[in-house]
């Protein structure tokens, strides 16, 4: 087969890096644009206060005083605190939570989420609810649950690792890329995409697992403790099919890259095959020829004492058999 064949032997795997990669795109791009149909739908995390809202009334504008405000609000109680925050500021109806940032906006009247801000893409991202909801503006930081409290502290923690996990999976798998072109040429090639493959797959896998139990367990805490206040929270879909699909195509890859450097040699095997019989050539022996049966001394004919003065026998070297039938 040679090069044709090696070609076809990675193109397999190199298919499904392309597609681990595309996977990780997505859920990078998640809650990062509010123009995007196709990203809009994409979160980690959705924080629903439409039912909070019903009531509330919005001034468009703060000023200043707010730090003069003197607001009593009993340890826990969030939904009186948003309520508080809702006559001097405007909170959205909804929150979506991705990877690197957020998204806001409201509910229309035939139940549709319509994204109107995004906030700006950060590495080290979290959704702190007390800031983003102003609670500290109004000094009402005690009014998030002390159980809350603490799944935030630990998604805060956690989601530096994650966001490095992915950053990781990402690079690893565009290096993947770029090294399986050397994996046309030789076996050396499919070995180090392979070992970039596993490391791929590892950071891809590590980062999905995280993200789906961390916020499961935000979700189950959300709804347990704050849904009687109008606030409920729910875990996407499709960010989620996107991170295990990337999983399994950089798993898939990485198997796939193994076997092309154990199999799929680029060199033909003609060129073996000739390689091999040109040390080794062997003539086959015609019919009715002469050979060589091996240098003896010369002999002297039983006449030599009779021959005449000067006479010199010839000297043969090499004897013949004569006309051999073979």
């Amino acid at each position: 087969m040679g090069k044709a064949g090696r070609v076809v032997c990675i193109f397999t795997p190199y298919l499904l890096t392309i597609a681990a990669l595309v996977c990780l795109i997505f859920v990078g791009l998640s809650s990062t644009s509010s123009g995007s149909g196709t990203t809009k739908d994409l979160y980690f995390f959705r924080a629903d206060l439409r039912d909070l809202n019903a009531s509330s009334t919005v001034s468009d504008t703060v000023s200043d005083a707010l730090s003069d405000l003197n607001i009593q609000v009993d340890d826990g109680d969030i939904s009186t605190a948003l309520d508080e925050v809702q006559k001097y500021f405007n909170i959205p109806d909804f929150y979506n939570i991705g990877l690197f940032g957020y998204c806001q906006g409201n509910v229309t009247s035939n139940d549709e989420y319509k994204v109107t801000n995004c906030s700006s893409p950060d590495a080290q991202f979290w959704f702190n609810p007390t800031e983003i909801w102003n609670l500290d503006r109004l000094g009402l930081e005690n009014a998030i649950p002390d159980d809350l409290q603490d799944a935030l502290n630990v998604y805060k923690n956690v989601s530096k690792w994650m966001s490095i996990a992915y950053i990781i999976a990402f690079a690893a798998t565009g290096l993947e890329i770029l090294l399986g072109i050397t994996a046309i040429f030789s076996r050396w090639g499919s070995c180090i995409t392979t070992l970039i493959a596993i490391a791929a797959f590892l950071f891809t896998a590590a980062a999905s697992a995280t993200a789906t139990a961390m916020f499961a367990v935000i979700s189950g805490v959300f709804n347990d403790k704050i849904k009687p206040y109008g606030i409920e929270g729910d875990m996407g879909r499709n960010i989620y099919a996107a991170t295990w699909l990337a999983t399994a195509f950089s798993l898939a890859a990485a198997l796939f890259w193994a076997i092309s450097s154990c199999c799929c040699s680029g060199r033909s095997p003609y060129n073996h095959r000739h390689g091999r019989n040109r040390g080794g050539i062997t003539a086959e022996k015609a019919p009715y020829t002469y050979e060589p049966v091996g240098d003896y001394p010369n002999p002297q004919p039983p006449f030599h004492h009779n021959a005449a003065p000067g006479y010199q026998a010839p000297n043969h070297t090499t004897s013949y058999e004569p006309y051999r039938h073979v």
